[in-house]
């Protein structure tokens, strides 16, 4: 089951930022707000969209926002393997993602199975497990129609260094 994420107004946002012990301003307002509206995205797609409302934001200021309110828990830091860092305002559940082999897209979906964390691996060795992260590759439905994107089953290897991920023309 997909699961959507509501977006919040700026209002919203203050308060979540208050709660959090953090100071409302208006880059982390607008980092939060692009965040939910683009989930999913890229420090570099964060960054031209904050910028096209703030044209005064620094890169460094968008970098420090998005670690701060990682930090904070109210954005979701996720790294699926050979892709760049990419965020979500999906927080406070254990749920994973659908991730398509040959465009790149980013899909939610509900946790596994029973509560997190979701799996238990069978020798525990003694960690204290909190959450378990789950990626699932494979092809979004327009490109498993697509002839020319079916990639070989048994590659296991992930969008890299031209990775989709990270062109600002990727679906969410």
């Amino acid at each position: 089951m997909v699961h959507s994420v509501t977006v919040a107004t700026h209002a919203e946002f203050a308060q979540q930022l208050r709660d959090a012990r953090l100071r409302v301003t208006r880059p982390r307002v607008a980092v939060m707000e692009t965040v939910h509206a683009h989930p999913h995205s890229d420090t570099e797609t964060v960054f031209r969209a904050v910028r096209a409302s703030l044209p005064s934001v620094s890169r460094q200021a968008v970098y420090d926002v998005l670690r701060a309110l990682t930090d904070a828990d109210l954005v979701r830091r996720i790294q699926p393997a050979g892709s760049v860092a990419l965020y979500e305002a999906r927080v406070g559940d254990n749920h994973h993602h659908l991730v398509c082999r040959s465009c790149g897209a980013v899909e939610d979906v509900d946790c596994a199975a029973g509560e997190a964390p979701c799996l238990t691996p069978p020798d525990r060795t003694g960690f204290l497990l909190d959450e378990a992260e789950v990626v699932f590759w494979g092809l979004c439905p327009e490109c498993s129609r697509s002839e020319t994107s079916v990639p070989d089953p048994k590659r296991h290897d992930h969008p890299g260094e031209h990775s989709p991920l990270t062109d600002s023309g990727r679906k969410n």
